[in-house]
């Protein structure tokens, strides 16, 4: 194993992804950046967080811009088209990528030397401000209106390492058990409707397995803990492969890749246990693959996680390959993961609502833009808009989030951990 395998990785940076470091995944670097230990980072690991960040921004651009944002789902084979379609599709890869490499982070954080009680604390406290944030800076964010509990990827992330705190004590192979059995297992418990467990318990089932509105308070439990938990495990069980040399590290990730993409078709294709969508031949080959794909994000399936992972997993070695430019852009973000993230939700929400006022739309329409979305039916333009849109937040979004890295780089404040 090199230096750079044994170099120790900073708990400061695991937030949606986190810093790694180990034997580098992808050969050629770009500016390689340090964590806040001083190790160097891994630029593959930071160009697939990038990419899924851009991705990411582009399905929520279109929840703001696009017109038929709140008319139906995108996924919905009798109305929708293929772009819409594909466009949904492929902002899949946000979710299970980022929860895969948190736990991947705190894996090689155990592995490189933190010692198991400054972990612990760290992933509790860490754990707990992500919560505290998606609760209000992050849910306001979204919404601009009345407290709205808006629980995302920022709350699984958030719940998955406090749950960490306490299996990091596990051997890595007993939690890769636990996350393959949450992943493959949880489909099991789907008969349970939250609304027949009374106050209580319907309300922890809402949060922890089953997605819908919160019954203890205004608001929407879109990502479940302990499926998204499950995911987080599999990223720790896996971690190893981002400490095996260069070579040997890519031909592991195109076997895990090609294995979960394998398992993906041969559960399509048996169209039974692993999704609860099934698909059907449709009225053109197009709409036949579109039923095909559409499988189930709320919350994770089994065949939702095989696809999803098993891309992004081939996509990681494939990022040295782009132009320096494209990296360089990807590195910025992937490097300044959650700032980028809460930075573009208000962005985003401020520019829908300047253009809609500009195009006549009453600046209501975008308040309460969660509580109250009946307004928001057929407001805002084109799907080709929004994908311009797309691109000039993308643009305005990376002298910002350049600067951040800068910051982040020449402070080693403790407290830079948790921004």
């Amino acid at each position: 194993m090199t230096n750079e395998a044994h170099s120790r990785l900073d708990a400061g940076d695991v937030a949606a992804g986190g810093d790694i470091t180990g034997s580098s995944v992808v050969a050629r670097t770009i500016g390689r950046g340090l964590t806040r230990a001083g190790a160097a980072r891994i630029d593959g690991i930071d160009l697939l967080r990038g990419l899924v960040i851009v991705i990411m921004v582009l399905d929520h651009v279109r929840d703001y811009f696009h017109a038929q944002a709140f008319s139906f789902d995108p996924t919905n084979i009798s109305r929708t088209t293929p772009l819409l379609f594909a466009t949904r599709c492929v902002t899949h890869l946000c979710a299970p990528t980022f929860v895969f490499l948190s736990g991947a982070s705190i894996y090689l954080q155990k592995a490189n030397g933190k010692d198991i009680g400054s972990l612990t604390r760290f992933l509790l406290t860490r754990g707990l401000w992500l919560i505290l944030l998606e609760l209000t800076v992050v849910s306001f964010g979204f919404n601009f209106g009345a407290p709205f509990f808006f629980l995302q990827v920022i709350w699984a992330i958030g719940m998955g390492m406090i749950a960490m705190a306490v299996l990091v004590r596990l051997p890595a192979s007993v939690v890769l058990a636990l996350g393959i059995a949450i992943v493959a297992g949880h489909q099991l418990l789907a008969g349970i409707d939250a609304m027949r467990l009374g106050n209580w318990s319907g309300a922890f089932w809402r949060l922890f397995m089953e997605p819908g509105p919160t019954m203890a308070a205004p608001g929407l439990a879109v990502y479940p803990a302990i499926p998204w938990l499950g995911v987080m495990c599999l990223g720790y069980g896996f971690g190893f492969v981002f400490l095996q040399e260069s070579g040997r590290s890519r031909r592991t990730m195109l076997v895990l890749a090609s294995s979960a993409l394998v398992a993906f078709v041969v559960l399509r294709l048996a169209n039974g246990y692993g999704d609860p969508a099934r698909w059907s031949p449709q009225a053109s080959a197009v709409k036949t693959a579109m039923s095909f794909m559409n499988v189930s994000k709320y919350p994770p399936s089994l065949a939702f996680v095989f696809v999803t992972l098993g891309v992004s997993l081939l996509l990681l070695p494939a990022l040295e390959k782009l132009h320096a430019t494209a990296q360089r852009v990807l590195l910025t973000f992937g490097r300044t993961a959650f700032f980028t993230y809460v930075l573009h939700i208000y962005l985003l929400h401020v520019l829908a609502m300047l253009s809609g006022v500009l195009a006549g739309v009453p600046a209501r329409s975008y308040l309460d833009f969660l509580g109250n979305p009946v307004p928001h039916i057929g407001v805002g333009f084109s799907l080709p808009v929004a994908y311009l849109a797309w691109v000039g937040i993308i643009v305005l979004m990376y002298p910002l989030s350049a600067w951040f890295e800068r910051v982040k780089r020449e402070r080693r404040d403790w407290w830079w951990s948790y921004l």
